[in-house]
């Protein structure tokens, strides 16, 4: 008896502000695989900065001093880089949790930090400027995703104005859209929403001829397109969907493909937590006290072509909160959001 009246507590406990969910949260049909799949990734990989970085979520490459950028929460103690190959520097303090990281034209390095917002660094490292914190009256809680286009125009998404990168799970698990799509134009300082209830908004990568963007959305699983200029301007359509996994940050190669960060596949204890109202509370109630222990495996990073078709997947069943994936001549560099190493493949000697 006393077990039942529990049971009803609890429930009454987190029977509040849950929605009911998506169709595309909820889907079961098979998931979208490439042709190309690269599923034993790790046995050629290398380790670069290893225990150097401490959770290098973004990648961002500068072509004119060959040197990759990321963003982390600390870096070990400079006495460490004696004992690997890889020379990593502190380059500028941001804070803690940069999320996502782009060049602008003027090789200024734009950063969308997930606690303060919008944030430009000098050439130089020196500088730190935020440039906007709010859109339409609501700060910023997640700053995620970014990217810059050649006119300067900044692209970027707040994953979240109601929950911060404290707890990401309470929204995901309380089924709401808080996630928006933003732009900032920085010659006139205007910040302006392009789209909003987005489950959370995370990723953004400008096309080759910059007339549309990419931006992923985790919870459903998808990609989707937004028309920057032309008669469709302003209008949204779907990219990709139904991946196999959550996707993170999204980059452009320059050569015809985007490469999409895989945090993790979908699981059947994430299709059972989505379908069960009980168990998504009981969690939900949870996860406003204490970190659930989620599982995150199989992670990757997928290449889509500007049709938005999957032509190939690096993956395997050890990679976990993958972030990034950027491709720079033949090698395919990969970030996590929990990991002290960048991963680098050679493309030319996968299996």
């Amino acid at each position: 008896m006393s077990y039942q009246v529990h049971q009803v507590l609890l429930y009454r406990l987190v029977d509040s502000d849950l929605a009911p969910l998506s169709e595309n949260v909820l889907s079961r049909s098979p998931p979208i695989l490439p042709p190309r799949l690269h599923d034993r990734v790790l046995e050629s990989a290398e380790l670069v900065g290893d225990r150097l970085l401490v959770e290098p979520a973004n990648l961002a490459y500068n072509a004119e001093t060959r040197l990759i950028y990321t963003g982390c929460t600390d870096l070990v103690d400079d006495k460490e880089k004696a004992k690997n190959y890889v020379k990593v520097e502190n380059w500028a303090f941001t804070g803690v949790q940069p999320l996502g990281l782009a060049f602008g034209p003027d090789k200024q390095l734009i950063v969308a930090y997930a606690y303060k917002g919008l944030l430009r660094v000098s050439r130089e490292g020196t500088m730190v400027e935020l440039l906007t914190d709010e859109a339409e009256g609501l700060k910023f809680r997640l700053t995620d995703g970014v990217d810059v286009g050649r006119d300067g125009m900044i692209y970027f998404t707040d994953a979240s104005y109601k929950y911060s990168l404290d707890n990401p799970m309470v929204e995901v698990l309380e089924g709401r859209p808080y996630g928006r799509l933003i732009s900032f134009d920085p010659s006139i300082n205007k910040t302006r929403v392009l789209a909003r209830h987005l489950y959370f908004a995370n990723g953004v990568a400008l096309s080759p001829n910059q007339d549309f963007l990419i931006f992923c959305e985790t919870v459903l699983r998808k990609c989707s397109k937004y028309h920057i200029q032309g008669e469709r301007r302003g209008n949204i359509e779907t990219f990709i969907d139904n991946l196999y996994g959550f996707p993170d940050n999204i980059r452009y190669d320059g050569d015809g493909c985007f490469w999409i960060g895989i945090a993790s596949e979908k699981t059947v204890f994430w299709d059972a937590l989505m379908r069960y109202p009980i168990l998504r509370k009981t969690v939900w109630m949870l996860e406003k006290v204490v970190r659930f222990p989620y599982t995150h495996s199989h992670g990757g990073v997928m290449v889509v072509n500007l049709e938005g078709e999957a032509i190939a997947l690096y993956s395997e069943q050890g990679l976990s909160m993958v972030s990034n994936g950027i491709k720079i001549g033949n090698h395919l560099y990969i970030g996590y959001v929990a990991n002290t190493y960048i991963t680098r493949l050679h493309l030319n000697q996968l299996p």
